[in-house]
Protein backbone atom coordinates (compact mmCIF):
# COMPACT_ATOMS: atom_id res chain seq x y z
CA UNK A 1 0.00 0.00 0.00
CA UNK A 2 1.65 3.20 -1.17
CA UNK A 3 0.19 6.47 -0.07
CA UNK A 4 1.13 9.54 -2.06
CA UNK A 5 1.64 12.64 0.05
CA UNK A 6 0.76 15.74 -1.98
CA UNK A 7 3.40 18.45 -2.29
CA UNK A 8 2.39 22.03 -1.71
CA UNK A 9 2.99 23.98 -4.89
CA UNK A 10 2.72 27.69 -5.50
CA UNK A 11 1.30 29.01 -8.72
CA UNK A 12 3.46 30.74 -11.28
CA UNK A 13 1.43 33.93 -10.81
CA UNK A 14 2.20 33.97 -7.08
CA UNK A 15 5.92 33.45 -7.73
CA UNK A 16 5.96 36.29 -10.27
CA UNK A 17 4.03 38.56 -7.90
CA UNK A 18 6.47 37.84 -5.06
CA UNK A 19 9.51 38.45 -7.28
CA UNK A 20 8.10 41.69 -8.68
CA UNK A 21 7.09 42.91 -5.23
CA UNK A 22 10.58 42.23 -3.91
CA UNK A 23 12.25 43.92 -6.89
CA UNK A 24 9.97 46.96 -6.65
CA UNK A 25 10.46 47.42 -2.91
CA UNK A 26 14.22 46.95 -3.13
CA UNK A 27 14.44 49.35 -6.08
CA UNK A 28 12.37 51.98 -4.29
CA UNK A 29 14.59 51.75 -1.22
CA UNK A 30 17.78 51.98 -3.29
CA UNK A 31 16.47 55.07 -5.13
CA UNK A 32 15.30 56.56 -1.85
CA UNK A 33 18.71 56.10 -0.22
CA UNK A 34 20.52 57.40 -3.34
CA UNK A 35 18.49 60.62 -3.53
CA UNK A 36 18.26 61.29 0.20
CA UNK A 37 19.55 64.83 0.90
CA UNK A 38 22.26 63.77 3.36
CA UNK A 39 26.00 63.18 3.31
CA UNK A 40 27.74 60.24 1.69
CA UNK A 41 28.53 58.55 5.02
CA UNK A 42 24.87 58.52 6.07
CA UNK A 43 23.87 57.26 2.62
CA UNK A 44 26.47 54.48 2.84
CA UNK A 45 25.29 53.53 6.34
CA UNK A 46 21.69 53.27 5.13
CA UNK A 47 22.75 51.24 2.09
CA UNK A 48 24.66 48.75 4.27
CA UNK A 49 21.67 48.58 6.63
CA UNK A 50 19.37 47.86 3.69
CA UNK A 51 21.72 45.13 2.45
CA UNK A 52 21.79 43.60 5.95
CA UNK A 53 17.99 43.58 6.17
CA UNK A 54 17.66 41.93 2.75
CA UNK A 55 20.21 39.19 3.49
CA UNK A 56 18.67 38.59 6.92
CA UNK A 57 15.23 38.19 5.32
CA UNK A 58 16.60 35.59 2.90
CA UNK A 59 18.30 33.73 5.73
CA UNK A 60 15.14 33.74 7.84
CA UNK A 61 13.07 32.47 4.90
CA UNK A 62 15.56 29.64 4.34
CA UNK A 63 15.52 28.64 8.02
CA UNK A 64 11.70 28.58 8.08
CA UNK A 65 11.62 26.51 4.87
CA UNK A 66 14.24 24.07 6.18
CA UNK A 67 12.35 23.56 9.45
CA UNK A 68 9.14 22.93 7.54
CA UNK A 69 10.87 20.37 5.31
CA UNK A 70 12.28 18.55 8.35
CA UNK A 71 8.78 18.38 9.81
CA UNK A 72 7.46 16.91 6.57
CA UNK A 73 10.20 14.24 6.50
CA UNK A 74 9.47 13.22 10.10
CA UNK A 75 5.76 13.11 9.29
CA UNK A 76 6.44 10.90 6.26
CA UNK A 77 8.58 8.50 8.30
CA UNK A 78 5.88 8.26 10.98
CA UNK A 79 3.23 7.70 8.30
CA UNK A 80 5.34 4.95 6.69
CA UNK A 81 5.75 3.19 10.06
CA UNK A 82 2.03 3.39 10.71
CA UNK A 83 1.23 2.06 7.23
CA UNK A 84 3.61 -0.87 7.79
CA UNK A 85 2.07 -1.72 11.18
CA UNK A 86 -1.45 -1.58 9.74
CA UNK A 87 -0.46 -3.74 6.76
CA UNK A 88 1.08 -6.39 9.02
CA UNK A 89 -1.73 -6.40 11.59
CA UNK A 90 -4.23 -9.24 11.43
CA UNK A 91 -7.24 -8.44 13.62
CA UNK A 92 -8.48 -12.05 13.43
CA UNK A 93 -5.25 -13.67 14.59
CA UNK A 94 -5.51 -15.26 18.04
CA UNK A 95 -2.31 -15.43 20.08
CA UNK A 96 -1.39 -18.72 21.79
CA UNK A 97 -3.70 -21.03 19.83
Amino acid sequence: MTKVIPQQQTTAAFAVQAALSFALSLGAMVVGVAYLPVGAWIRAFLAVGLLYVVTSAFTLAKVVRDRQEVGQVVSRVDQARLDKLLAEHDPFKVEGV
